[in-house]
């Protein structure tokens, strides 16, 4: 006799129960909260070689790089909440005007109630459970919506996570778009999405049916500054560092390189001599280099190539879903790889006269994610960060930003809208009460 299947919980099914959770008041509490976010990090430490090696099925990453971006990257994520969380939570006094005499006024941190993350491909562990962790932090419910674009991590983190957490108060909704278009006409208490612009206007959409506040984590074509007389070999080992981690596929990933022409032929040289110092001869023998997550983007990808001059790279495997890193010269402003963020081993480097038509040029186009320059000019770092508008600046050193817990993670216009890690998660997820106690005796 075979047992009959479990019935299969639909989206509205699965809101309703973490919603009679939320309200039981369970989630709230402090222990329950350091609680989940303790088994999170058993789950991440003890499972962290299955979770590595989806990650490298999904994405190719390799082990070090699997354990880095992601794995460590949210541990640590973990740890820094545990560290902090009860001053956080503490009520924030305010002061109370003379007329008020008596009263006393504070602020609360207010869990929202049940809320929805989606998260991406290119990074479909940490882009999914650094928020949850935010969520959980809060005192929330959380229904999880893992990339269908990396199923092997989807499935991974859709068979674990409810054996670790409170599966009354964390569910997994695994699927594509259907399944999200399900979960997106529910009513949540925040919607937080990690992904691209045209996906985000119809998440946006959907939210504001339900008047849901909405997080946005977008991206965009984030530009890098490189100033005359710098230290080319040590900018072109950062850069290329940055930008063909993942195999450029990175939100924050360095986009385009603007710089006089003296400079860039000279960085152009410089950014060949560094891939092959970070990847050999041939990048496709390398363990450290990743794959394109699908052909639908290798040929997007491959479709650039013809932008400019290749300086490095220009290979590739449509099979293997391979693509070199590849630098390419003598980029028109106009051209193909400039008309949409890359993401993905391709940087063009665009001539500009100096700081002043590079900021025109950051400034002509969408709010970037990020921004980076190499420059030893306090003037040339004031003058980015006074005169144009990015979600982060970054100086010297691409991507790491993000690794700093105590700043905010968040892009600004198209690249998005809302921030999180460390404190400013806690914030996302919460809602700042008002509270004036007035006696009513005289």
């Amino acid at each position: 006799m075979v047992a009959a299947l479990a019935p299969v919980e639909s989206p509205a099914e699965t809101v309703d129960r973490l919603r009679t959770t939320f309200r039981t008041g369970r989630t709230k509490s402090l222990d329950w909260r350091t609680d989940q976010l303790r088994r999170l990090r058993a789950l991440l430490t003890e499972h962290g070689d299955e979770l590595a090696d989806a990650l490298h099925a999904d994405l190719g990453k390799s082990r070090k790089e699997a354990y880095r971006t992601e794995i460590d990257f949210t541990v640590r994520e973990i740890d820094h909440t545990l560290e902090h969380l009860a001053d956080w939570l503490r009520p924030e006094p305010a002061p109370v005007p003379a007329r008020l005499g008596g009263a006393k006024a504070h602020t609360v941190q207010d869990p929202l109630g049940v809320v929805l993350v989606i998260a991406p491909w290119n990074y479909p562990l940490q882009l999914l459970l650094a928020p949850v962790v935010g969520a959980l932090a809060a005192g929330n419910a959380v229904v999880a919506k893992p990339s269908e674009l990396a199923p092997a991590t989807s499935a991974a983190v859709a068979r674990l996570l409810p054996r670790c957490l409170d599966e009354d108060a964390v569910a997994v909704v695994e699927g594509a778009v259907p399944e999200t278009t399900a979960l997106l006409a529910e009513r949540f208490d925040h919607v937080f999405y990690t992904g691209n612009g045209a996906v985000g206007r119809i998440v946006m959409a959907a939210a504001a049916k339900h008047l849901t506040p909405v997080t946005l984590e977008l991206g965009g074509k984030s530009p890098v500054f490189v100033d005359r007389d710098t230290d080319l070999k040590a900018v072109a080992g950062r850069l290329a560092a940055g930008k063909f981690l993942n195999a450029g596929q990175t939100c924050v990933a360095p986009d385009y390189v603007l710089t006089d022409p003296g400079t860039g032929a000279a960085l152009a040289d410089a950014l060949a001599t560094a891939v092959e110092e970070l990847y050999g001869a041939d990048a496709s023998t390398h363990p450290e280099y990743g794959r394109i997550v699908n052909r639908r983007h290798f040929d997007r990808l491959t479709g650039l190539l013809g932008s400019g001059r290749t300086v490095t790279g220009g290979t590739y495997d449509r099979d293997a879903k391979y693509l070199a890193p590849t630098v390419l010269a003598d980029v028109a402003p106009d051209a193909p790889v400039m008309r949409e963020e890359i993401f993905g081993p391709v940087l063009p480097i665009i001539s500009v006269d100096g700081l002043d038509e590079a900021i025109a040029f950051i400034n002509d186009r969408d709010k970037p994610l990020a921004l980076y320059a190499f420059t030893e000019s306090d003037t040339v770092r004031e003058r980015l960060i006074a005169e144009t508008s990015s979600g982060a600046v970054g100086i010297g050193l691409p991507l790491a930003h993000l690794t700093v817990s105590d700043l905010p993670f968040g892009g600004v216009g198209e690249s998005g809208m809302g921030s999180y890690h460390g404190r400013y998660s806690l914030e996302t997820f919460s809602h700042r009460k008002a509270v004036l106690d007035t006696p009513l005796a005289s």
